[in-house]
């Protein structure tokens, strides 16, 4: 049977395609509506601390893997002194902001939030972390602070508390200093060899991701999108990272230093229509199981590497706080829900704060 025929008046049709090409605005997975657990007019014991002095200068920072081969995998002890001496003011701004808002969301002290806001003011009114003379630690050192800034951001932006609506033109231009921040790290993480493509791409793609959200630019949430798509088809049938195999000793640790950022991306894109969990057979699926197989007996990353692995990282619950999104994503049950449970809760400063609060809230209540 013939179907008849559908017509639209013109203007019925223009509305139609308008409505097509239209795209809803960003928006972060539920747990960042969180409110205020309690409103404290009180500043109690909260003092603000001086903010660290905006870093303008030049992003060239020494690796803390100087002198290292070409594995990246051994600690130059000097040059990693050197390195956080001369990054202490970003790491100050990163750890204070994550510290200040999770008080904040916490306490509801407006101290808190006025000193949180006022850090991110001084930086950004300066155009700190925008040199564009920099080397790879420097570069790397721009996306981690991106993702830590725009990932507390959200928690304020978001939440239904709206803490943000009486500081409308600061936040205005705290967000103007992410995007431009984001558009940077897009430019210094494009394009890369495939041999090149590791966890820092990663970690660039969920500082952009982040910011993406924060400032609602759906340019900067393809480029993430973009991204993770490479970094999930990199992982091969075994759930191994090829460019984190090589670094030897502490490929198991780099493995799961890989999955806090392929996660938290994931859960974002799946929140707006975009649903990464089958990307490569289910690639962040066989990574995570892989890595948690890995941490009970690394044996498998040793007949890999050909290596004993470097076991530390591995004992420090903080650095599985991507089994939050993870279990958003794919359901934990058993051993591995009774690891999160007993590991909980897990706070990032890199993720942007307590990662159980935003997705396991009823785990946090707990604790």
């Amino acid at each position: 049977m013939i179907k008849p025929r559908t017509t639209f008046a013109p203007a019925l049709l223009a509305l139609a395609l308008f409505a097509g090409a239209a795209q809803a605005e960003l928006v972060p997975p539920q747990g960042y509506y969180a409110g205020i657990e309690q409103m404290k007019t009180t500043d109690g014991k909260f003092r603000c601390e001086q903010a660290p002095k905006p870093y303008t200068g030049a992003l060239q920072f020494r690796s803390k893997y100087e002198g290292s081969d070409k594995a990246r995998s051994t600690l130059n002890l000097r040059s990693e002194k050197a390195f956080r001496d001369s990054t202490k003011d970003i790491t100050t701004l990163e750890r204070g902001v994550s510290k200040m808002v999770g008080q904040y969301m916490r306490d509801g002290r407006p101290a808190q939030l006025d000193c949180a806001l006022g850090w991110l003011s001084q930086w950004a009114q300066a155009d700190a972390l925008l040199s564009t003379d920099y080397n790879h630690t420097g570069k790397s050192m721009r996306k981690w602070a991106l993702g830590s800034m725009s990932g507390s951001w959200l928690r304020l932006k978001f939440s239904n508390s709206q803490p943000l609506a009486a500081h409308k033109a600061e936040a205005e231009a705290i967000e103007k200093w992410f995007a431009r921040l984001a558009e940077q790290t897009v430019r210094d993480w494009s394009d890369l060899p495939l041999e090149k493509i590791n966890n820092h791409s990663y970690w660039a793609a969920w500082s952009v991701m982040a910011t993406a959200v924060a400032t609602d630019r759906r340019d900067l949430f393809d480029w993430a999108v973009k991204e993770y798509r490479v970094g999930a088809n990199q992982i091969d049938e075994q759930g191994f990272l090829p460019n984190e195999l090589k670094r030897r000793q502490r490929a198991l640790a780099y493995h799961n230093y890989a999955l806090p950022p392929l996660a938290m991306i994931a859960s974002f894109a799946k929140v707006n229509g975009i649903d990464l969990r089958s990307e490569n057979n289910f690639a962040l699926q066989r990574l995570g199981e892989g890595v948690l197989a890995g941490a009970r007996d690394p044996r498998q990353f040793v007949a890999r590497t050909g290596v004993k692995q470097d076991m530390k990282d591995l004992k420090v619950d903080s650095k599985y706080a991507w089994l939050e999104p993870w279990c958003a994503l794919y359901q934990c049950v058993g051993d591995t829900l009774s690891r999160k449970h007993g590991m909980q809760p897990f706070d990032s400063f890199r993720l942007g704060g307590n990662m159980t609060r935003v997705y396991d809230p009823a785990a946090a209540e707990k604790k």
